[in-house]
């Protein structure tokens, strides 16, 4: 298939009828969704979520967080890794913020082009394409498409996109391949595809529901 737009919706439609429609966890709100992005940064969704509970658990409100002492943060978001790097960043993020707005809320951005908010969030220092992108998509209802390992991953190792893409580029290509409405279910069941089927060191390709889609050099029949 040598339409790249038709064979992203065939994945897709392929994807939908392996794993079904997918749903993810109940939303959050978009600065809740933030710190919690940040905390997932290098780590699994076990110990960002131990992370970001443990974190709630302390501070009562965001703008505890942020006026708190640093190393009670990074003491709080211990389980997530990288507490040092994170609880910081997390902070600073939040100070930026209430600067500019005046209030820790990001629900305006749903009220801004896709690409103004995109460039919004990414101003912050650690927060970058598939960060923003998890924000906007999942507690803001907005046209992104994140990319993370998994999906990283098997697009390349698929075809899906051109094997030497950098991450940051594959955003926007990604993006412009799926239609917005798919972005949801898309983003989730690339995600399960790489976690369940097509791993990084032995893919079980027998088993993949797109394997007659898939360009991969060393697959195995």
């Amino acid at each position: 298939m040598k339409n790249p737009k038709a064979r992203a919706i065939a994945i897709h439609e392929k994807l939908i009828e392996a794993f079904g429609e997918p749903i993810w966890r109940t939303p959050l709100p978009a600065i809740d969704e933030l710190v919690s992005t940040i905390l997932s940064q290098n780590t699994n969704d076990v110990n960002r979520d131990r992370g970001f509970n443990a974190l709630r658990a302390k501070f009562p409100t965001w703008e505890a967080v942020r006026d708190a002492n640093a190393q009670d943060v990074i003491a709080a978001i211990k389980p997530a890794g990288l507490a040092n790097q994170k609880g910081p960043r997390i902070q600073q993020v939040l100070h930026s913020i209430s600067e500019e707005r005046g209030a820790l809320n990001l629900d305006f951005l749903a009220g801004l082009p896709i690409e103004e908010a995109r460039a919004w969030l990414t101003k912050f220092n650690g927060v970058g394409p598939k960060t923003a992108a998890i924000v906007l998509c999942f507690s803001l209802n907005m046209p992104a498409f994140p990319v993370d390992t998994h999906i990283y991953r098997v697009s390349g190792r698929t075809g899906l996109r051109p094997e030497k893409m950098t991450v940051e580029q594959a955003h926007p290509y990604l993006e412009s391949l799926f239609p917005p409405e798919t972005y949801y279910a898309a983003h989730l069941n690339l995600i399960r595809l790489g976690r369940e089927v097509c791993g990084a060191r032995k893919p079980n390709c027998p088993q993949c529901p797109i394997m007659m889609l898939c360009e991969y050099k060393e697959k195995t029949k």
